[in-house]
């Protein structure tokens, strides 16, 4: 069991890595801060942040803090992905793509529940994930 449980985790740490990022002027067009199963709000909801008030509140955390630049402020919005409460492990949010349009940031969302009689951990869970979009422009999700 402790075997299976290690191995949805790992599952669920490296899938957030698996969209890859559009190049624009040779940077990536995202990059992934965090994502995790624990420490999520309780309803589903999707947040841009844009402001420089709103990412400075995101320089507070301790795991984002060393990920975001001062440059940021200016060149960057954040986006904060929640799924919302589970009843169970298994489940995770993340980026599956990103494309930017003259005039928007398209940003494909995937929603990953547990497998159909799968192992999981039986605890509530609130899965999350923080994304750095490095544009200005307007985000549309999908």
């Amino acid at each position: 069991m402790r075997k299976i449980v290690m191995g949805l985790m790992m599952i669920t740490l490296f899938s957030c890595a698996t969209g890859k990022p559009v190049a624009t002027d040779s940077k990536k067009l995202y990059e992934v801060l965090t994502e995790q199963t624990y420490g999520g709000a309780a309803i589903r909801f999707y947040e841009i942040l844009s402001e420089p008030n709103e990412i400075r509140m995101l320089q507070k955390d301790e795991n984002l803090k060393s990920n975001i630049k001062p440059t940021d402020l200016q060149n960057s919005n954040f986006v904060i992905l929640n799924m919302g409460q589970k009843s169970s492990g298994g489940y995770s949010i993340n980026v599956e793509g990103v494309v930017e349009t003259p005039t928007q940031v398209i940003i494909k969302v995937k929603e990953i529940g547990p497998e159909p009689g799968g192992m999981v951990t039986q605890a509530m869970t609130n899965p999350f994930c923080v994304v750095k979009i490095n544009s200005k422009k307007e985000i549309i999700f999908q």
